[in-house]
């Protein structure tokens, strides 16, 4: 029997209807995890300097990966953060040298902190992310405030997403208590990420 034109075109078009999944290769899911990019990463910290001005500095030299995956809900986002004490930068040369020492950071017994975290609330553009911090050797729990800046491809066939944390500690809560004065006990920490996603 002849088929009529529109008999035709429907079975065509089941036909194609069929072969789409087949033909169409899976996409693979996005990758979660990315790598700092140090080149675009910052840890910066500052204190109260005899409660008139703000004593500025940072860590030169870190490194870490952190996942984010929206759509695995909070609980799949984590991070970590490794510190190399010894490239605290104030901008000053003796003064670095003083932070260096056992008065201060101790970077001989201590060479490294972290940042741990692995407890987030909030959404894909932000909230809080709760972990623990090790410093002079010893570990507290912190609440980190998280925003993030932005994300998208790179030049380079690349995707990057970037964030932004702030939390304070108190210094003599991690045995570093030379006394400075009551404005100098609180320490605020921003850290800055730009990551690549792997």
């Amino acid at each position: 029997m002849t088929r009529t034109p529109i008999r035709a075109f429907a079975a065509a078009l089941t036909l194609a209807l069929i072969l789409i999944p087949v033909l169409t290769p899976a996409q693979p899911a996005r990758a979660a995890e990315y790598d700092i990019d140090l080149s675009h990463s910052f840890v910066q910290f500052r204190t109260q300097h005899l409660g008139v001005s703000w004593l500025l500095g940072r860590f030169n030299e870190f490194e870490g990966e952190f996942t984010y995956d929206p759509a695995a809900g909070p609980g799949a986002q984590k991070i970590r953060i490794e510190l190399q004490t010894a490239s605290v930068d104030s901008n000053h040369a003796e003064r670095d040298k003083h932070l260096r020492d056992d008065d201060f950071l101790n970077v001989e017994e201590f060479p490294i902190a972290t940042f741990v975290g692995n407890d987030f609330s909030g959404d894909e553009n932000g909230g809080v992310m709760r972990g623990e911090f090790t410093l002079h050797g010893v570990t507290k729990p912190v609440a980190v405030t998280v925003t993030k800046v932005g994300e998208g491809d790179d030049p380079w066939g690349g995707y990057r997403a970037g964030f932004e944390g702030k939390f304070s500690i108190n210094r003599s809560d991690y045995g570093i208590d030379r006394n400075l004065g009551p404005k100098s006990e609180r320490v605020d920490l921003e850290i800055h990420l730009e990551g690549v996603r792997r």
